[in-house]
């Protein structure tokens, strides 16, 4: 919706279709060779997923762009819906402390099908993301647009179990649906996940961002 609003693509199916810039690194060195004062952290999101699934060049030029801010000591912080490569654990390759994220608001395959289309199934994610944190990097899960109970059933608390060894959790609520505004006591359900959120984090130690 922000792209068609500011005219880079025409529909959603022309979103669906990621292009590559093939000069991303000619580019990012230009950039850095201008700046008088570096930035300390480059973030890669979900606005142009760093590792979309079924993009195989995306993730190479994605890993060489990461490469390239750590040579400069720009630290990296990457958010997916993908797979987490386990190259990024290579402190040879990767020498800077980057904070590797997933985007998961639910175990259940069916509402991925339906919500998430294209994205790496929840038990890959997870496991990239353990693989990551097991090797001593910085682990974050989103746990945002979380969705109401009219959207899909289901217990925070068993998502939180899943992703506990990570070391910061981001939790938010679901914007820009209607029918989360239609949820009956909307609010308070809200404010009762955040609270679940804040006291697993509390329990295990974990850092909690909660909007």
């Amino acid at each position: 919706m922000i792209f068609n609003r500011h005219g880079r693509v025409r529909d959603y199916a022309e979103w669906c279709q990621p292009r590559l810039v093939a000069n991303a690194l000619q580019l990012l060195d230009h950039e850095l060779a201008r700046k008088r004062q570096l930035p300390d952290r480059v973030h890669l999101c979900l606005s142009t997923d760093p590792f979309m699934v079924g993009y195989p060049e995306v993730q190479v030029m994605s890993l060489a762009i990461i490469e390239r801010l750590n040579e400069a000591g720009i630290a990296c912080s990457v958010l997916t819906k993908g797979i987490l490569p386990g190259d990024l654990a290579d402190p040879a390759r990767y020498p800077v402390a980057n904070t590797h994220g997933i985007s998961l608001v639910s175990l259940d395959e069916g509402f991925r099908r339906q919500w998430e289309p294209g994205a790496a199934p929840c038990v890959a994610r997870i496991a990239a993301l353990r693989n990551l944190h097991e090797a001593g990097r910085q682990t974050l899960v989103h746990i945002e647009p979380y969705p109401t109970p009219n959207i899909i059933e289901q217990d925070l608390s068993a998502l939180l179990e899943a992703v506990a060894f990570v070391e910061h959790v981001f939790f938010g609520r679901w914007n820009y649906n209607r029918r989360v505004s239609d949820y009956p006591g909307e609010g308070a359900f809200y404010r009762e996940q955040a609270a679940i959120v804040r006291k697993f984090c509390e329990t295990h130690g974990i850092e909690c961002e909660v909007t």
